[in-house]
This record gives C-alpha cells, structure tokens and sequence, in this order.
C-alpha cells in the first residue's frame, strides 16, 4: 500500500489540505485548526500561497455549531482568528480529500483510520507526528523556495510514516490532547498551549521557516 498524494480540492496537484480531528469540531480541532492557520499566515504571510489548506471536523461533530466560547478566548490569547468557524461532522469526503489528517487522541485516529480510503499512512495523532516530525532531518526534505510547500509536505508525511513502527510513544498517554469541554478557562488554556507547542516544530517542518522571533 502506498500513500496517496496530491489529493487537495478535486484532485489537484498543487494543494497540500491538513484535517485535524477531534470529537464535537467545538473545542480541541477547532483550537488546532485556527493555531495552524495563524502559524502559517507568521511564517508564509498568507498559507493559501504556498498551497496549504487547514480544516477541521468531528468524529462526532456538532454540525452547524460555534466553536466553544473558551475556544475563542484562548485563540485570542494567541492572536489567532476565530471569526467564521462552524462545527463539522466528519465525512468520507473530508479524510478522502485530506493529505495529512491530525486528531486529538488514539481513538479518533483509530476511526479515521477504519473509514479506509487508505488514510493509515496519512493520519497520525498530533502529538506522535510532532515526536516523529522532530526526528526527522529537515535538510532531507524538499526546500520549499525551490520546489515549494506542498512536495516538502507531501515529503515530510512521508517521512512520519516510515518512522512511525520505530520511534514509539514513552506511554499511552504521551500522544493524547485531552477533551477541555465544559472545563474552566484555565484548562482550556493549558490544552491550548499544549497544543500550540507541538504544532510549533510541525509547522516549521511543513514550510521550511522558523518560528518568527
């Protein structure tokens, strides 16, 4: 079985798109989604020109809903946008279209994985593709100047991949994001900076450019 590639908005080659899972599409997706975004907008000015498209959905998703109101405050502590945001059920269509699918915990990976449409070698649990994003040699992947964002991304999914059966977790619970909903705002903040660190080296691998000082 190989990965597929250059999936993007019908079929296209030139659009590398990011799913990130969780279960509602009100809280931790949404938080991850809109973080990725505003990393991408620091570090390529606007992501859409280098290819790269961020969503979310639910494995049980409140179609139609806001995102959590603890969610926008703590993307707004982040300076990150949550204006537009409307919950998600998630779809074979989503994890069809998707060239690399990000979810909160084990389990939702474990769905998207049993829908098919061979997403195994493309959806990972976001903190195990941060522990294998950080082993990989970013001088062994495309330059994004050169050959641009999306091989590099296509590359550096790649690369997770045939990590993944060698670089295994110190505990079960080292790969999980776990479930603020209905929590105090300072959960929500501790899982929001939870979240923001590990997207840090992945966002960096994905384009090739550090984190804005």
């Amino acid at each position: 079985m190989t990965a597929p590639e250059g999936r993007g908005i019908a079929g296209q080659t030139d659009t590398f798109r990011i799913l990130h899972v969780s279960t509602g599409n009100v809280c931790r997706s949404p938080i991850t989604e809109r973080l990725t975004r505003h990393a991408l907008v620091e570090r390529l000015g606007d992501p859409l020109q280098g290819g790269l498209i961020v969503e979310s959905a639910g494995t049980w998703g409140h179609e139609g809903a806001p995102m959590e109101a603890n969610a926008e405050v703590v993307l707004a502590d982040f300076g990150a946008d949550a204006t537009g945001f409307v919950g998600r059920e998630l779809l074979d269509e989503h994890v069809i279209r998707a060239d690399l699918v990000l979810t909160a915990t084990r389990d939702h990976r474990a769905q998207v994985i049993s829908m098919g449409h061979s997403a195994g070698l493309r959806t990972f649990t976001l903190k195990e593709f941060t522990r294998l994003v950080r082993a990989i040699d970013h001088a062994t992947l495309p330059d994004a100047k050169d050959e641009g964002v999306v091989e590099r991304a296509r590359a550096l999914v790649r690369a997770a991949a045939a990590l993944r059966g060698w670089l295994l977790a110190p505990t079960a619970e080292a790969d999980e994001v776990y479930d603020p909903y209905g929590a105090p705002i300072t959960f929500f903040r501790s899982i929001g900076d939870e979240i923001n660190q590990a997207l840090e080296p992945v966002v960096t691998a994905l384009t090739g450019v550090s984190t804005p000082r």
